[in-house]
């Protein structure tokens, strides 16, 4: 026999309205989980493919040695992404310089200000990527709540009116509609609570990841610009200087540690 206060009689007795809310809140919360699977395997993979370029680019003795790292394992992270869209600049600024064509829009300016533009571009492109589905789960979060309460309201209405016309206000009548209708804001709490702490926590990585990106774009851009400085005809700047590369390092290190306690 089923339960008169059991999910499957609310179900029986939900009106279109209540339907059409349950249906809402199931994507919202199907949606959610969806981005909180896939966003954090793709956090997990990316950190690890960060450490370990970045552990390489520290490592490698020249520039020639980074550019042959991206030729072997390609760009599947922020920072080799970064790097790359550094080189592609240098290779832009010397094809120009040897062949001395006129520069379009996208090489115009001293060489430096194409580099800015570079990195500057693959940051931002970098900060889309990582801030996909964020609105998403942020007006999840956001609305939830409110649709779910909505949801409470509308049982609630239609409790007290069959209430009314049963005649009978005692306790054995009045929980089990009520109860019915408070499952709303519970559906809704359920379905808002994952999606803000998932937004919450990917905030929170996407802003540490974008502050090591910043900082290692004045990296790149010191080793680069040494490079165009000390030999403008290579391809791939691969003369720089073992000071700056010595100071970045010790830099970076500070930087590192300074996040890790953050």
């Amino acid at each position: 026999m089923e339960s008169p206060l059991g999910f499957g009689h609310f179900l029986t007795h939900a009106d279109g309205v209540a339907m059409v809310l349950l249906t809402i809140m199931l994507f919202a919360s199907v949606g959610s989980w969806f981005l909180i699977a896939n966003k954090g395997l793709q956090a997990l993979r990316q950190r690890r493919s960060s450490t370990r370029f970045l552990a390489d680019f520290w490592e490698a003795p020249n520039l020639e040695a980074v550019a042959a790292r991206l030729r072997e394992s390609g760009v599947t992270e922020p920072f080799s992404h970064l790097v790359h869209h550094g080189f592609t600049a240098i290779e832009q600024y010397n094809r120009r310089q040897s062949s001395g064509s006129a520069a379009s829009l996208i090489d115009a300016g001293a060489p430096d200000d194409l580099l800015t533009r570079a990195l500057k571009r693959a940051i931002d492109e970098d900060r889309s990527r990582l801030e996909f589905g964020q609105t998403f789960l942020a007006t999840v979060a956001s609305s939830a709540p409110f649709v779910g309460l909505f949801g409470t309201v509308w049982g609630i209405y239609h409790a007290l009116i069959a209430i009314g016309i049963s005649g009978q206000g005692t306790l054995d009548k009045v929980a089990g509609p009520v109860g019915e209708a408070l499952i709303m804001t519970g559906i809704g709490l359920a379905t808002a609570i994952p999606a803000a702490v998932a937004y919450n926590a990917f905030a929170r990585a996407n802003r540490n990841t974008l502050a090591e990106l910043n900082a290692f774009a004045y990296d790149v851009f010191a080793f680069l610009a040494t490079g165009i400085k000390t030999s403008p005809m290579l391809t791939d700047a691969r003369t720089t200087s073992e000071k700056v590369i010595a100071l970045s390092r010790a830099h970076h290190a500070a930087d590192a540690a300074g996040l890790a306690l953050r």
